[in-house]
């Protein structure tokens, strides 16, 4: 029901107020998808929150309160630990997160974060570490086998779960593609008036938030509307011939066109959408997780899922570098749970 409502709204038909019974199954998938504060923000923006229940509107402001005074904190946070490697002279970007909230919705409360993560040069990896350490962030989570970041938390008050940074050097999996971070290193732009502060271009951010979005199989409605976000930023006016260029240098193509062609199927009279050059139809839509508007048929719900998890790699080696990949996680899951 959670994307079908956030269609409605792009298409200003929702839901007359007297569903109240639907209203309230909408919230509760929408919360429990943790992307109130979006349709907050989105139903505020096309001036129709309004036209919505009164305990809808109440619930949505006090959530979307909860993530502004969250997410304040943590961009407190992280502009200390931003600083602080701009003391050090180490090169960082912030992925995602306050500053994505506050350039892309322009509201800090309208995209909910919980951690804090930032991309540094693989060089560079022991001396953030430090730097982040000497700001409290103690807590070392155990890394897992194949991924590209490391987390460290530090207890907040008032909350039972830390508050953690994740520290990448890589955007994904680097056996599983030939992607190049000194690519968007290169293209980078200063953060703030800061040298080693730096901040993605608005075209790899477009080109990252598609790759974020595959790498959660686009199961919540949050990741769409980070992509329909960008792309206004970016005046709907996405060079798709360039993104596919560089998305097959970096053999990422198959997972670029699998995400814009989910988001083409469910919205797909959005602007930025009409001259996508290349769509998939060989896809299981009614078994993806995000639709859940109907029965799930579990078939094709499990084709589905192994299409994502195997078979969107560019290359045979790396579909089965991808299998050894979730085959090796499962055994380390595994062995912690003796």
């Amino acid at each position: 029901m959670s994307i079908s409502f956030v269609k409605n709204i792009y298409e200003e038909t929702i839901l007359p107020l007297t569903e109240e019974g639907k209203y309230e199954s909408i919230l509760s998938v929408i919360e429990a998808d943790g992307f109130s504060p979006q349709v907050y923000y989105l139903l505020k923006e096309k001036g129709m929150l309004g036209n919505t229940p009164l305990f809808f509107q109440e619930k949505l402001s006090k959530l979307y309160q909860e993530s502004f005074f969250l997410n304040l904190y943590i961009k407190n946070q992280q502009t200390r630990i931003l600083e602080s490697f701009e003391e050090n002279r180490i090169e960082v970007m912030p992925l995602k997160g306050t500053h994505f909230a506050e350039k892309y919705y322009g509201d800090i409360g309208a995209r909910s974060t919980s951690d804090i993560d930032l991309l540094v040069n693989i060089k560079d990896l022991s001396e953030a570490v430090r730097i982040v350490k000497s700001l409290g962030f103690t807590i070392e989570q155990e890394q897992i086998k194949n991924h590209f970041h490391i987390s460290l938390g530090k207890n907040i008050l008032g909350s039972f779960i830390p508050l953690t940074v994740e520290l990448h050097w890589d955007l994904v999996c680097g056996n599983t593609s030939n992607l190049n971070v000194a690519d968007f290193w290169n293209e980078a732009l200063p953060f703030g008036g800061n040298r080693y502060v730096k901040e993605l271009t608005v075209f790899h951010t477009f080109y990252f938030m598609c790759l974020h979005g595959w790498r959660h199989n686009m199961d919540s409605p949050k990741y769409f509307l980070d992509i329909i976000m960008v792309a206004e930023v970016l005046g709907n006016k996405i060079d798709y011939q360039k993104l596919y260029a560089i998305a097959k240098q970096h053999q990422t193509l198959k997972r670029i066109i699998r995400t814009l062609s989910i988001v083409a199927y469910h919205f797909p009279h959005l602007d930025f959408l009409m001259t996508l050059p290349k769509k998939r139809t060989n896809m299981w839509w009614e078994a993806h997780p995000i639709v859940k508007d109907t029965q799930p048929n579990i078939f094709k719900k499990y084709l589905d899922f192994l299409d994502y998890q195997f078979f969107s790699f560019d290359t045979a080696k790396h579909s089965v570098m991808e299998v050894m990949n979730y085959m090796g996680s499962g055994l380390e899951r595994k062995s912690r749970n003796k």
